[in-house]
């Protein structure tokens, strides 16, 4: 197995990271952070866990991490997805495991904000060797195949010089993230939701020569939780798409990296055959979501009155002390921790860290 340095990967780094997860088994999660507090819960409990993990911001996690009193939403997009870089860069290596650092869905109308961060991790490899972020979403799959593969090699050709990657998705994943997304009807065929391993081949061949690419190939799954039935998972598309590669290119078996979006809610039947079949990365922000909230939720009903009163007026002791942000704050922090202690274990990721320091 590769080693690499702890920190943000990229180039070599990145690949040798890919690799791992496949030849060992098992699959990263992708978390969704929208300010300090998530951050450094997601690289707590990695680093806990001895595991390599993936960063990732939304357009609209990014506009939060910037502030959204800013005017200009793009340019906080923009400054807010930087900000969030920087700060993981300055920490990850500290945290000694190795990190993944993503934008997650940007469809069309938020190219501009993936050029402007791919400007400025051109900018930050003229100065250090190394990009800002490891790889970006370009999430095109509402679109024509033709029109979606083509803007995409256009943006990978633009990426692959600085080490990066480039994530796109086939097939329609339902439910929405930051505005970008399918509507899912309740009880309707959503056929749309399964990715046809044919239109995975075509993605492969045209942009694997170019650059490091990642695929999330739809397979029933969908944005948030729902209640049971509404969706069904087809995990078997994912080895259908697998197969279907193998076979044309000869390649040796599972040669794409493969993305489980939507994994918030999954059984652990269904997170163990979208793994088994080359799923590298398995996206989580709903889950998280509700584990912070639970964690700092359940602090404010043991504590009421000190987020009622500066002064208990039932015993004049002042509750400044309960309620310090940094108390609920962190309680919300180490219910993310709790939550990710699940994930790693169940992902297969728990101790298989590529990292190590020089």
């Amino acid at each position: 197995m590769s080693r690499v340095s702890p920190g943000v990967v990229s180039g070599a780094s990145y690949t040798a990271l890919i690799k791992a997860c496949h030849e060992g088994g098992y699959a990263l999660p992708a978390i969704n952070v929208v300010g300090t507090d998530s951050v450094n819960a997601v690289l707590e409990a990695a680093a806990r866990n001895g595991s390599d993990v993936v960063i990732q911001v939304s357009n609209g996690g990014a506009r939060f991490y910037a502030g959204e009193g800013l005017p200009d939403a793009h340019r906080a997009r923009v400054l807010g997805a930087a900000s969030m870089a920087r700060h993981v860069h300055l920490l990850a290596k500290e945290y000694g495991i190795a990190v993944i650092l993503h934008t997650d869905h940007a469809d069309r109308k938020l190219i501009p904000w993936l050029d402007d961060l791919i400007t400025l991790s051109e900018d930050e490899f003229r100065t250090t060797g190394k990009p800002l972020f490891t790889s970006h979403m370009l999430d095109l799959s509402a679109e024509p195949l033709e029109e979606n593969l083509e803007t995409s090699a256009a943006m990978l050709k633009r990426l692959a010089p600085l080490g990066m990657g480039l994530e796109i998705e086939l097939g329609v994943t339902g439910g929405e993230e930051d505005g970008v997304g399918h509507d899912l009807e309740d009880g309707a065929d959503n056929a749309h939701l399964y990715t046809q391993p044919e239109d995975v081949l075509k993605a492969w061949n045209l942009l694997s020569p170019i650059g490091t690419v990642s695929i999330a190939a739809s397979f029933g799954n969908v944005h948030g939780v729902y209640k049971p039935g509404n969706v069904q998972l087809r995990p078997e598309i994912l080895k259908n798409s697998q197969d279907a590669v193998e076979e044309a290119t000869q390649s040796g078996p599972k040669p794409l990296p493969l993305v489980f979006h939507g994994g918030s809610g999954s059984t652990l039947a269904e997170i163990n055959a979208a793994v088994s079949y080359g799923v590298f990365k398995m996206n989580l922000d709903t889950d998280i979501q509700f584990a912070f909230a639970q964690g700092v939720g359940s602090y404010v009903l043991e504590h009421p009155v000190a987020f009622q009163h500066q002064i208990d007026p039932g015993t004049d002791k002042p509750m400044k002390s309960l309620y310090d942000p940094r108390k609920w704050l962190r309680v919300g922090e180490k219910s993310i921790v709790g939550r990710l202690d699940e994930a790693f274990e169940i992902l297969g990721s728990k101790g298989r860290s590529v990292a190590h320091k020089a």
